[in-house]
């Protein structure tokens, strides 16, 4: 999605006459929403200086230029584009506007500064690295780009920042990420039009501009498939903005807490899709390559069976299982026994250990004590089982608890639902389990889908997982999944009559989320989540239903062998209001989970009929909202537990 497109000459005369806010700030309102009235200053201030630098006669009249593109499956936008020929080849110009006047350099870390933003002083990626990360980004995402050669070059204009000599802002450390997008500041208006003058020597041939935007997305990777590239050193994904940032101070603290024998322990919260998981690979492979023990840890079995699974064959059995470690493998460890412990899924961390939960004293202080750095990646909105205690406070205890230096930090860039904030925003709004202000706006490209009979949607899944085997069946845990018939998909254990529809839980001796026939088999919130699928199917069992306008929940539609409200009957007896908040929680938080897995798109089918029709309600009211309000958004199994 693009906020504005005009050709060079186009552009000048809307700034000139004095149009160009105006006109923004329009499509702004029908294609985004609300914005402040400080951004559309900004856009005053930064787009007159573009239409300076614009005004070049060797700058064709037919150049194409664009303002805000989002970047898919994100919710970044990248400044200004502009588009052209060099007589070879098609390229397209990224320009990164920032406003800033002053810089430090930050030369401890990679491709980081530090400026005052929103009036206090914050450390940031460098102008030149976020507009390199950004054309990454859009080349990785889009086809077009990739199957049409377009070449993406981009570049940094600091137009109110004047250099001084040794400038902090183009000092050798910077030195590569300065190549890959140079920086133009202010005096430097004839460089920054040098700079587009060589690859835009010709006007817009191809609509470059429109084959951008109408771009067919490619699916993004998922971090499963990407695993061994990067333990080989390879750079699957790019981290952007606040995740570069994190990433950086993460791994450098792990390097000092080791290097000053200083226990250090950092928290980042994020919610589905934001890169916890990423990030918490990125640091393992990095810090082994350090010469640290560094070890990923996870409750939750299945996001390790797949990496274990995708690595077989790369590297030996007894280095993987090195590698993973479940949350309960530090009961009798030494005092900073490990060097570093990177916890992805923290909320899931359990009090006791073991099968019976009869282990250690508490997964949070075991692993804070038994590793010299250790960050916890969280978001206590996907807590599932009442053994999930993982919270911020806890680790902060702990941490205090055990003297050790804590650091925090929170994701905000979302990489999953198409990028879209609003697709989660919505999702909480329609689960009741949070209000939002826009009740009504799921993002546009995010494929949500109602269906009345699960037969219809199971088809669709299957024929959408012909495509790259990335689509799965999911289910609430309201059917049994007995000890006969876990290894054979003729014994269906979901069973939904008025349908005629019948499917097995995924098998026990399956890796279900890799497996090319595991798509006719379904998954829980055990066998799912910390894995991303592109698309999937949501099974809403009688556990969740919808009556007198509420979305209600009822725990004792669970399966028996769920054990994620065991003892739910013993609070019950003493304490029952207390008992309902507590499986309430659980169970809106299973189906908010089960329905982020789709990076591109979540179908639901409720065995409530009541609740199929409410989700389909709100379907439709969120249709009404896009088509008639300003806004136009164009984004659109548990270790040792068995069903």
């Amino acid at each position: 999605m693009i906020i504005y497109e005009a050709t060079k000459t186009e552009f000048i005369a809307d700034v000139t006459n004095e149009l160009l806010v105006e006109r923004l700030y329009e499509s702004y309102q029908k294609k985004i929403g609300r914005t402040s009235k400080s951004e559309i200053n900004s856009w005053e201030n930064s787009l007159h200086r573009m239409s300076n630098v614009m005004q070049d006669p060797d700058i064709p009249d037919d150049t194409s230029v664009a303002i805000e593109f989002k970047i898919p499956n994100t919710s970044k936008r990248v400044d200004f584009l502009v588009a052209g020929h060099d007589g070879t080849q098609d390229h397209v110009v990224i320009v990164e506007l920032k406003q800033w006047s002053e810089v430090e350099k930050v030369t401890t870390k990679d491709a980081l500064v530090s400026t005052y933003l929103g009036g206090s002083k914050r450390t940031v990626t460098h102008p030149s690295y976020q507009a390199w990360s950004y054309a990454a980004l859009i080349h990785d995402f889009n086809q077009n780009v990739q199957d049409q050669h377009i070449l993406l070059s981009p570049c940094a204009y600091l137009h109110n920042y004047r250099k001084s000599e040794n400038d902090p802002l183009t000092d050798a450390h910077y030195a590569d990420h300065l190549e890959k997008a140079p920086v133009f500041t202010k005096g430097e208006i004839q460089k920054l039009r040098d700079f587009i003058k060589k690859y835009v020597r010709f006007g817009d041939r191809s609509q470059l501009i429109y084959q951008i935007e109408h771009g067919k997305i490619r699916p993004s990777k998922s971090l499963q498939d990407s695993l061994a590239g990067m333990l080989k050193g390879n750079q699957e994904f790019v981290l952007i903005d606040e995740q570069k940032v994190f990433y950086e101070d993460a791994f450098h603290l792990a390097l000092e807490s080791i290097k000053n024998h200083q226990k250090s322990v950092m928290v980042i919260e994020g919610g589905p899709g934001t890169g916890k998981s990423v990030m918490a690979v990125n640091l393992l492979v990095n810090l082994i390559n350090e010469g640290l023990t560094a070890l990923y840890v996870s409750k939750n079995s299945a996001p390790r069976n797949v990496y274990a699974s995708k690595l077989k064959g790369t590297m030996k059995k007894t280095q993987i299982d090195n590698l993973f470690k479940g949350s309960g493998s530090f009961t009798e460890s030494d005092q900073n026994e490990f060097d570093v412990l990177i916890i992805d899924e923290a909320h899931r961390l359990n009090e006791k250990s073991g099968l019976f939960s009869n282990l250690g004293e508490n997964q949070i202080k075991e692993v804070i004590n038994s590793s010299k750095f250790s960050i916890f990646f969280i978001d206590e909105n996907q807590k599932v089982t009442l053994k999930d205690i993982g919270s911020i406070d806890l680790i902060k205890k702990y941490a205090e608890e055990l003297e050790a230096q804590l650091i925090q930090g929170k994701l905000i860039s979302q990489f999953r639902c198409d990028g879209s904030d609003a697709y989660i925003a919505w999702l909480d709004d329609v689960l009741q389990i949070k209000e939002t202000a826009n009740a009504n706006d799921r993002g546009l490209d995010y494929d949500f889908r109602v269906f009345d009979d699960p037969n219809e949607m199971l088809k669709e899944i299957e024929e959408l997982n012909k495509k790259n085997n990335k689509s799965r069946m999911l289910a609430g845990y309201c059917w049994e999944w007995p000890k006969n018939g876990r290894t054979s998909t003729l014994h269906k254990d979901i069973v939904i009559p008025e349908h005629n529809f019948s499917i097995s839980w995924n098998l026990s001796d399956s890796i279900w989320a890799i497996e090319q026939d595991s798509v006719s088999q379904a998954g829980c919130i055990h066998t799912s989540q910390g894995l991303e699928f592109d698309y999937v199917g949501v099974i809403i069992g009688p556990d969740l239903t919808f009556k007198d306008g509420q979305v209600t929940t009822d725990y004792t539609k669970r399966a028996k062998t769920d054990q994620s409200l065991k003892g739910i009957k013993t609070i019950a007896k003493e304490n029952p209001e207390k008992a309902q908040a507590l499986a309430d929680r659980i169970i809106r938080n299973t189906y908010r989970t089960l329905m982020t897995r789709g990076q591109k798109g979540c179908f639901v089918f409720c065995t409530d009929p009541e609740l199929n029709d409410y989700f389909r309600e709100r379907l439709s009211m969120s249709a009404a909202y896009e088509d008639l309000s300003p806004r136009h958004v164009e984004m659109v199994a548990e270790e040792g537990v068995e069903y």
